[in-house]
């Protein structure tokens, strides 16, 4: 049997031996009347983190997302997101069915969304046009490699959506990773949103859950929101304590994580068959492209055939995600063995 690296992504991490105690010995109790201590521990928690007045317990990224979304516009608005943003791509057409809202793209350098392209987009007071009534931003950026949105960047952003009354999200999923690799606290990341979402099931490595944070107001529709969507849990404590213990034990190894996936990349570039922009592996995020004399299905197939799992992520281009179960060894040996497909099958 393979004993495979699975860096298909940073969702793939299981929980601990540790983590599973703590999961087994939680206290829980209903989480819809509002008496699950470990809910409202890990809620109180992130809110403090992030400098929110509260913040709510969601299954998902994408939940959490869309419910930032939906409390913070109205239908027939329109939302300004990043090209190549996790909100357009990945959550099923959500925004149009959960709020009636549209979404207008942007497409940038690196994820990084400049004052002017807000401006352009603001339409003129008449009837034809929708509302644009919301700023969103990913930080970090998948699509772009795990890229940070400077907090200097976001600044500037803050101040256009502010001089024109319009609403500002977060699509934290991974704040975590631009926290640790720049040394910027998840505060300062935060205090420029009406909302902020975060994961707990990615590289912090918890089975499951992500948290909205905002003001009090804003919580209370989110709740509200999240029951209309059949979100509400019950004995929720068991995997809210495995959240919290994901961000007080788990959170400090990103930074290591970051250098797992530098040294990965360096592997990779090693080889004359294979393209990587350095400069976009900030975090735990590597996208490359491959020769063009293979076969993108057939190269995916040949890789888990000898034992490393990627994940296709347009032509000729694969994503590697790394985590704190995917050690330096591991990663090189990743490494040796995609160069060494390549190689093989490029030169026959």
């Amino acid at each position: 049997m393979i004993d495979f690296i699975d860096i298909r992504s940073d969702t793939v991490t299981v929980p601990t031996p540790e983590m599973r105690k703590v999961i087994a010995n939680a206290k829980v109790g209903d989480d819809v009347f509002g008496e699950d201590p470990s809910v409202n521990e890990l809620e109180e928690y992130v809110a403090d983190l992030l400098g929110k007045e509260a913040s709510l317990f969601v299954a998902s990224g994408v939940m959490a997302n869309q419910i930032s979304l939906h409390i913070l516009t109205k239908p027939a608005d329109e939302v300004l997101v990043e090209g190549e943003s996790h909100i357009f791509h990945y959550e099923a057409g959500a925004p149009a069915l959960l709020s009636g809202i549209q979404l207008k793209r942007i497409s940038t350098e690196k994820g990084i969304i400049n004052e002017s392209d807000i401006e352009k987009c603001i339409h003129p007071d008449n009837e034809h046009y929708p509302n644009v009534s919301l700023v969103c931003i990913e930080n970090t950026h998948n699509r772009h490699g795990g890229t940070i949105i400077p907090i200097e960047n976001i600044k500037k952003l803050a101040k256009v959506v502010k001089k024109n009354n319009l609403k500002f999200h977060c699509d934290g999923a991974r704040l975590w990773e631009a926290s640790a690799a720049s040394g910027i606290n998840l505060k300062d990341f935060a205090k420029p949103f009406d909302t902020v979402s975060v994961c707990l099931s990615k590289g912090l490595g918890a089975p499951i859950g992500s948290l909205v944070a905002s003001t009090k107001e804003n919580i209370k529709s989110a709740r509200r929101f999240r029951k209309v969507m059949g979100g509400g849990m019950r004995q929720a404590g068991i995997i809210a304590s495995a959240g919290l213990y994901a961000i007080k034990n788990h959170f400090p190894l990103l930074a290591e994580t970051h250098k797992t996936a530098k040294l990965f990349a360096q592997k990779l570039n090693e080889s004359e068959y294979i393209n990587i922009d350095l400069s976009r592996v900030q975090t735990n995020i590597v996208i490359f492209k491959h020769s063009e004399k293979i076969n993108s299905n057939f190269f995916e197939n040949e890789c888990s055939k000898n034992g490393v799992k990627l994940i296709q992520f347009g032509e000729n281009t694969f994503r590697a995600v790394f985590h704190f179960q995917i050690s330096k060894q591991k990663a090189t040996k990743a490494a040796d063995i995609i160069k060494s497909v390549i190689e093989k099958n490029v030169t026959k």
